[in-house]
């Protein structure tokens, strides 16, 4: 997976160059990457937490299930892709949200959020997923003063939440 081609953007998200993952990390190179908030009929999210050999937050709690966008793959077949590998959801209907900034000493990225409904069952990916649960908002909330998450994530489950109360305000 360290030499998997990885396509190298600008900041207005046009492809500049290739590297590998491992180079990508290294050098913390611009790149594309999606989110995918994984909810199930109750309104729940999927949170997982990351195996400990992941190259980037190893360990971390996650809230979105994603990551890499491949060289030559658009956003909307990574995605596709990543729910597949991670969870085993195939059929559910993704739903393109917005596109997502995020930029921190170990990663930086150009990236779209996705959200989709699925019960499950869910088949996880062990070298990706240690262990994984769906979670109401409140516990989740209260779980994130306790324990170590992905901060892209964090900030993109803050957009999209931020997003949901100004359209139910009428302001989105």
């Amino acid at each position: 997976m360290a030499d998997e081609l990885i396509d190298v953007v600008d900041k207005r998200d046009r492809i500049v160059t290739q590297a590998t993952r491992q180079e990508v990390r290294l050098r913390n190179l611009l790149h594309r990457s999606v989110y995918v908030f994984l909810f199930n009929t109750a309104g729940q999210l999927f949170v997982h937490q990351r195996t400990i050999d992941k190259d980037i937050f190893p360990g971390y709690w996650d809230v979105a299930v994603g990551g890499m966008v491949t060289a030559g793959e658009d956003y909307d077949e990574a995605a596709r892709r990543e729910l597949q590998e991670e969870t085993g959801v195939a059929s559910a209907s993704l739903r393109r949200l917005f596109p997502f900034r995020y930029e921190d000493a170990q990663n930086r990225v150009c990236g779209v959020v996705y959200s989709c409904t699925a019960d499950g069952p869910l088949r996880l990916q062990r070298s990706e997923i240690a262990a994984g649960d769906w979670m109401d908002l409140d516990v989740l909330v209260e779980r994130t003063q306790k324990l170590e998450f992905c901060p892209d994530g964090i900030e993109a489950l803050k957009l999209y939440l931020s997003k949901l109360e100004a359209a139910r305000d009428g302001k989105g």
